[in-house]
């Protein structure tokens, strides 16, 4: 590491701001207050506990908790140590727990000890695995071949800041393991540099904000702008939420986490109005549908004055939900940005009072282009479907895996580019129509149709809570348009024909649904997000 040189950690930010308010709240849930003097003492002894057990530079360390604190000091923890944190997914079996553990070389598993049963079942399989450590939680202890998650932060290192023998640098790891839902799930590896660089050095020109030059600078700029309490809705474990609320702690702000593990609308807005919070991560109108009820159901009843953005990713959000949200408060701004694990700021739509952006269209980043399969770039207009690609600050790629990061990764015009499998067409404009992800797409007689313009067309019609769209087996045009639908409660069971002829008003004719299953949910993971696989299961039975 070259000396004086500005390393882009996280830690190298937090710790300067710890110093500062280290009796500002960092993380809120429920009647839990950590401040910021615990949250980096607590970091500190996990740190140096892991380097202890024999951890080194950008060793992988499995966090496997839902939404809590310690999600967040687990991941300080390892960024303070140089150590590569991954994200785990709490609803995967033993097996698939299994494969995860040892594709991304685990060597230390920090999880909730309601989990203890699951990892017993394959600890012994996992030898890498030098410390298993784990959070208490009522009616669930820490396992005997387990540590304690408690005793360790409890046991301050005698030197802080704690650093490892090979310090702090640009090549420290984050892992994001994303997928799943299609194939074996892919652990995509940031440098902290390119993810703290990626969204924006702690800078917003959304919110007037400009970048740090260095991360130390975080601190001295606290007294500067509002305070930041930004409330994470959806899981820590997806992208969406674990890079909001690092970006929310990169500002010196606060993180607030929902009480309970399941979304609640309602309990969210009390929370909301009760901490002041001024920023919302959400993913779509999975979790934007049942707010926007909630409010309609207790009007008057949240002062949400207090609430300056909600931003979305990783699925749709209508444009008719953004106007009625706005309705309820409209200082706020809504940003949509379309990203993905593998590539952030592909696009980003922004709604507010003043004017809202259409469903599915985006504002092209500044690093963003469209190519066909052949590389050749899409020309603005032209109604030419082509994939989505951002360059910039990119992924290395994904761990173990050289042959998929090839193909993601590919190099066009002499330029790195991540081309996860998003298609759209470019409008006259420049802004993009998002289509879809290819590895869904329908081919109906040659058409090809993405599911997710099917989708939002189906969720304007009145009957209609959520939908899945998926191609069933058709014997003459090799697959046809199949409707998987959730309708709102007491509403008026509609015909195939209904819905067709509802989604022909806003698509062409190929396009519109052929076959129709109603189900009670959809059964959306807590990201909402589809397991399309799963749904594709559900609705061929049925048609059976």
């Amino acid at each position: 590491m070259i000396e004086n040189a500005i390393v882009w950690s996280y830690a190298n930010a937090w710790e300067p701001i710890a110093r500062m308010q280290p009796h500002e709240p960092a993380v809120l849930q429920g009647e839990r207050c950590l401040s910021w003097g615990v949250f980096d003492a607590h970091a500190d002894a996990l740190a140096a506990h892991m380097i202890s057990a024999g951890l080194r530079h950008n060793s992988k360390v499995g966090v496997y908790l839902h939404n809590c604190a310690e999600y967040l000091t687990a991941n300080y923890a390892a960024f303070k140590a140089g150590l590569a944190p991954f994200n785990v997914n709490y609803r995967y079996t033993a097996d698939e727990l299994l494969y995860l553990f040892d594709n991304a070389d685990a060597e230390a598993v920090i999880f909730h000890a309601g989990f203890a049963d699951r990892v017993d079942e394959i600890r012994a399989r996992l030898p890498q695995v030098k410390c298993w450590i784990a959070v208490e939680e009522p009616g669930f202890g820490v396992p005997a071949w387990a540590e304690s998650y408690a005793g360790i932060a409890a046991n301050m290192p005698t030197q802080r800041p704690t650093l490892a023998p090979w310090g702090r640098s640009n090549d420290d790891l984050l892992i994001l393991y994303t997928g799943g839902t299609t194939g074996l799930p892919k652990g995509v590896m940031w440098r902290q540099e390119d993810q703290i660089g990626v969204t924006g050095f702690g800078g917003s020109p959304l919110l007037g904000v400009p970048p740090l030059a260095r991360p130390e600078e975080a601190a001295e700029r606290i007294a500067q702008f509002p305070r930041r309490i930004g409330l994470v809705a959806c899981p820590l474990m997806h992208g969406t939420g674990l890079f909001s609320a690092l970006m929310t702690l990169l500002a010196g702000g606060t993180v607030a986490l929902l009480p309970g593990r399941h979304f609640d609308a309602e309990q969210m807005w009390d929370e909301v109005a009760r901490h002041r919070v001024t920023s919302i991560a959400i993913v779509g109108l999975p979790f934007a549908q049942p707010l926007l009820e909630a409010l309609e159901r207790n009007l008057g009843r949240w002062d949400l004055s207090c609430v300056s953005s909600i931003g979305s990713s990783g699925a749709m959000w209508s444009q008719e939900n953004k106007h009625a949200l706005l309705h309820f408060m409209p200082q706020a701004m809504l940003t949509d940005a379309f990203s993905s694990s593998e590539a952030v700021g592909m696009g980003l739509s922004v709604s507010t009072a003043a004017g809202e952006s259409q469903t599915a269209a985006f504002i092209a980043g500044p690093e963003c282009a469209v190519f066909t399969e052949d590389h050749r770039r899409v020309q603005l207009g032209s109604g030419e479907r082509g994939l989505v690609a951002v360059g910039g600050f990119l992924p290395l790629g994904y761990y173990g895996d050289e042959e998929k990061t090839k193909r993601t990764f590919p190099v066009i015009e002499g330029k790195r580019w991540s081309i996860p499998g998003d298609w759209a067409t470019v409008e006259a404009d420049g802004s993009l129509r998002l289509l879809g992800r290819g590895s869904q797409c329908i081919n109906t007689g040659g058409e090809k149709v993405f599911p997710e313009e099917v989708e939002e067309a189906l969720k304007r019609h009145p009957a209609v809570r959520d939908a899945a769209v998926i191609g069933a087996p058709d014997p003459r045009f090799g697959e046809r348009v199949c409707a998987v639908v959730e309708l709102e409660p007491d509403a008026r069971e509609p015909s195939l024909s209904d819905l067709a002829a509802h989604v022909r008003e806003h698509l062409a004719d190929y396009k519109t649904p052929r076959a129709l299953v109603i189900v009670d949910s959809l059964r959306r993971a807590p990201n909402g997000k589809l397991d399309y696989k799963a749904v594709k299961t559900r609705a061929l039975e049925a048609l059976a």
